[in-house]
């Protein structure tokens, strides 16, 4: 956790890794797809129920922005949520980008010879 102005930064691992995917799919996220997303990148199945209220939450908090795409004939007329990373939400990536850096590079070297 880290403070950004009066925003403190705090997120779970699977919000972190929502925004994240949310984040690589730029205009093309919506649930069912950063759900499958999530497991082509990191081999981890996800539910539905659990992106959307990841994504329910980021949005509360400022870090995604929502909006309707069209109605399409393959989805009976009904329209997808899209999600949008906000110039908030970048900012959360990159402070937790640079925190796990700074971790990382404390690691003794030592830990990853003869490995």
């Amino acid at each position: 956790m880290k403070n950004m102005g009066e925003e403190k930064v705090q997120l779970g691992e699977f919000e972190e890794l929502v925004l994240l995917i949310t984040a690589i799919l730029n205009e093309n996220a919506y649930g069912v797809r950063v759900m499958d997303e999530i497991e082509a990148q990191t081999g981890r199945k996800a539910n539905i129920s659990g992106v959307h209220t990841a994504l329910d939450r980021l949005e509360k908090k400022g870090y995604l922005k929502s909006y309707q795409g069209g109605a399409t004939a393959e989805r009976g007329g009904r329209r997808k949520r899209f999600f949008k990373v906000t110039d908030l939400g970048v900012q959360v990536l990159e402070i937790n980008h640079q925190v796990r850096n700074a971790l990382f590079s404390q690691i003794p070297k030592v830990l990853f010879q003869n490995r």
